[in-house]
């Protein structure tokens, strides 16, 4: 079992690696100590078998939790005994949670949003069954946010449902970052501006929800209609005619501000909607389910009008035609083999 010391940016802790007698107290010590305190009660106390990746990101921390069966309560005592006054934002991804705090109580599933803060009282429950319960918890300071904490309380222990506009874009980047938070991708140089992302966003969808988008940062703002904009091109790289005067259109800007607010990706527009129809590619190449595919059927499946375009860009990127790169053993494509060219390399 791992034990925090130091500025380690992620930590990923199993109480299987304690003696069974000893691992649902050393879960409530950990979460007292990382979220706040909590009463916490399960029937499976006697074996608990849980597994918590924390991950300290900047402004914010995410925690990825993997539970039981369990019963949580924050009282009025313990609020006044400790109270770090901060917002966790949460998605959940497996199972069901139950959660009641101020005059509101949901029963949410995987993919719904959850706002709770530290200050009020609450009870949440996981339901019961052979299954883990799975939930990614994105913790700020409450002032951190732009927007008053009174806009927000309409939305504490609320059902906030993903499938489009910002909750869809927040919930996907907090699924990717903690999915590379899981593979131990993140370092201690991206893990600052993984988190500044993640509370823009956050700031964002929760600011959507109750039409406070006025009381946003610009850089907020900024942040939030770059994020928009990325999921418009990932959803339309099928298209061969996105183009960033469409995308462009699309959003009601113009094409000299798209081009100034992709500026921090460092590669133009053209280039990253290059970039991401050669990944999809890539991966069509080495799925075992398409592997009677035309290699120009993979192309156009992904914007490329014409097959010897395809062939040229994709060379470029990874060093090697796309019938080579589909014929190489999965050893290899797991090594990265034939991935060390810069996919946009030629289009900065």
């Amino acid at each position: 079992m791992q034990t925090r010391r130091g500025p380690q940016v992620i930590v990923t802790m199993r109480s299987q690696d304690l003696p069974a007698p000893d691992r649902f107290e050393w879960w409530r010590e950990q979460m007292a100590s990382d979220t706040a305190p909590t009463m916490i009660s399960s029937p499976q106390a006697g074996d608990f078998r849980a597994v918590v990746t924390f991950a300290e990101l900047g402004p914010v921390q995410l925690s990825v939790l993997s539970q039981p069966e369990m019963y949580a309560v924050r009282t009025p005592a313990l609020i006044r005994r400790s109270d770090p006054e901060r917002y966790a934002f949460s998605l959940i991804t497996a199972s069901t949670l139950w959660i009641a705090q101020r005059d509101h109580e949901s029963l949410l599933e995987a993919g719904d949003l959850l706002l709770h803060e530290t200050s009020r009282p609450f009870a949440a429950r996981t339901p019961p069954g052979p299954g883990l319960g799975r939930v990614l918890m994105l913790h700020f300071p409450k002032a951190a946010l732009p927007v008053r904490s009174r806009r927000l309380d309409s939305l504490l222990a609320r059902r906030l449902r993903t499938g489009a506009g910002m909750t869809e874009i927040f919930a996907r980047y907090l699924a990717g970052v903690a999915s590379a938070l899981e593979r131990h991708e993140v370092g201690e140089p991206e893990a600052e501006r993984l988190g500044e992302v993640a509370l823009d966003l956050a700031a964002a969808t929760l600011a959507a929800q109750v039409d406070a988008q006025d009381q946003l940062a610009p850089e907020t703002r900024r942040q939030a209609l770059l994020s928009r904009i990325e999921s418009f091109i990932e959803h339309n790289l099928a298209d061969p005619d996105l183009t960033p005067t469409v995308i462009a259109a699309h959003h009601h800007i113009s094409v000299g501000y798209l081009h100034r607010i992709f500026q921090p990706r460092e590669l133009t527009v053209a280039a990253w909607i290059r970039h991401r129809r050669l990944e999809r590619c890539r991966a069509d190449l080495t799925d075992p389910r398409l592997a009677r595919r035309p290699i120009r059927a993979v192309g156009a499946r992904w914007g490329f009008r014409d097959s010897a375009d395809f062939s040229r860009a994709f060379r470029a990127a990874y060093g090697m035609p796309p019938s080579d790169y589909r014929r190489l053993p999965p050893a290899a494509v797991l090594t990265g083999a034939g991935a060390g060219v810069d996919p946009a390399s030629s289009d900065r």
